[in-house]
């Protein structure tokens, strides 16, 4: 009899020594923080004939939780040229997004740009709209965004002569917006990213365009190549239509 009430007792024990162990192992479950960050910088100088230096910076952050994501992002581009500034340019944007499926959402965005040498000092744009996920993959997404939306802009008047009147008004009209972005794993420590937004008034159209190579050094740190082109169809008279710039960077992410 005693040792059929020992055999009952640890037959017992057993369920409660799994669920213990259970219990103990669903608590050290790791959850992934909701937060993303990502610093950029890069330098470079040249000494010689031509004495020039620039910095490029950006930072990103993005939080998602459930059905909100919201992103934000500021960019900065200085260049001196014998003593001289010759480009300076601050980009920076933030968005929210809430998904209504698991394929579409809502978003509403705002991004400025404030330069010296482009055909505007201030370009900013608030828009608000539908976005679809064709995929979302670790190696691979593409997302499309389309809405209305406003926008400001005060054109660059300094590049040109005091005599020549050329889109001396500052731009206040109502805009259509169209973004499509997408990032490719296509080796294990090399991804690429392309991304492209339209923003067409009455005015003018604006075209950025965003492509990108990041190679993984470690699990944090990554170098990046960068080429950035903005394009203006509509510009003042004697500059260009179009500013770009190539950058390689150091990634920090976190």
């Amino acid at each position: 009899m005693q040792k059929l009430w020992l055999i009952g007792a640890s037959l017992l024990a057993i369920p409660s020594a799994y669920a213990e162990d259970t219990t103990q192992s669903q608590t050290d479950i790791e959850v992934p923080s909701p937060w993303t960050t990502e610093v950029e910088f890069g330098y470079q100088a040249h000494d010689g004939n031509t004495e020039s230096e620039s910095l490029n910076t950006r930072m990103n952050a993005e939080y998602v939780s459930g059905r909100y994501r919201t992103n934000g992002e500021w960019r900065f581009y200085n260049l001196y040229k014998d003593g001289e500034e010759d480009k300076n340019q601050s980009t920076y944007s933030i968005q929210s997004d809430y998904k209504l499926s698991p394929k579409t959402y809502l978003y509403g965005s705002f991004q400025g740009n404030d330069s010296k040498y482009t055909a505007y000092f201030k370009d900013y744009t608030l828009s608000a709209g539908l976005g679809y996920q064709f995929s979302y993959t670790d190696d691979f997404k593409l997302e499309v965004e389309v809405g209305p939306g406003f926008r400001y802009q005060e054109p660059n008047l300094d590049e040109i002569d005091d005599d020549e009147i050329v889109f001396p008004d500052i731009v206040e009209e109502g805009i259509f917006r169209g973004n499509i972005a997408s990032t490719w794993q296509a080796l294990e420590h090399l991804s690429l990213s392309a991304d492209i937004t339209i923003v067409t008034g009455h005015s003018n159209t604006r075209t950025d365009l965003d492509l990108s190579a990041t190679n993984d050094i470690t699990d944090h740190i990554a170098l990046k190549f960068s080429y950035d082109q903005t394009y203006h169809d509509k510009v003042p008279e004697g500059l260009d239509k179009s500013d770009s710039i190539f950058s390689v960077n150091i990634l920090f992410s976190f």
